[in-house]
């Protein structure tokens, strides 16, 4: 079992699992059911034989490409940074206008090392609004070094996102900022 009391959490998942589907119908639940929610889902994977990287702003449906390309016989990292931040500005500005959940497409290389998305997720915590992100499970220990320990860790699983969400939700239902304490900001 999992604390549902903090606001962060981690859907783990394996190579072989698809967070990304998860976290779109999940989206489209929370919008149908008067919820807004915010952020990047992750629409396309990279394939050997027709690399695609492409993310769909949730609040807005727009899909983003995310990969550049380098050519055939390039060997470095195909994301196109340039487009990921531009799509990040466009999260933080959501996230301005008033949400009630923050996704965020993943914990990779560049989250990991304090770029890429990373920011987003302080500044969702900061204006009390509870954050989900897909990490995989090979960087789950990093994720926690760079969360301070204070997460929840998720199934890749609609079931585990429910029940979070159903707890999260249902404690801020009426509460101010002020009023609203969780167990993660309680032990830091």
């Amino acid at each position: 079992m999992f604390d549902s009391q903090c606001d962060l959490a981690a859907l783990v998942y394996e190579q072989n699992q698809d967070p990304d589907e998860i976290l779109r119908d999940f989206a489209s639940d929370l919008k149908a059911r008067g919820y807004r929610a915010v952020g990047l889902v992750q629409t396309g994977h990279h394939c050997l034989d027709a690399p695609k990287l492409s993310a769909m702003l949730i609040h807005t449906g727009e899909e983003l490409q995310l990969f550049q390309d380098l050519g055939a016989c390039a060997t470095g990292c195909r994301l196109d940074v340039g487009q990921l931040l531009d799509a990040g500005a466009q999260v933080a500005s959501a996230i301005d206008q008033g949400a009630d959940l923050v996704i965020v497409n993943r914990f990779g290389r560049q989250e990991r090392e304090g770029k890429g998305l990373s920011y987003l997720v302080e500044r969702a915590l900061s204006a009390d609004i509870p954050v989900v992100i897909a990490v995989p499970s090979h960087r789950f220990a990093d994720w926690i070094k760079f969360a301070d320990g204070m997460s929840v860790k998720l199934r890749c699983d609609r079931e585990a996102l429910d029940a979070w969400w159903q707890a999260v939700s249902a404690r801020n239902v009426g509460l101010s900022a002020r009023d609203h304490q969780t167990v993660c900001e309680v032990f830091k």
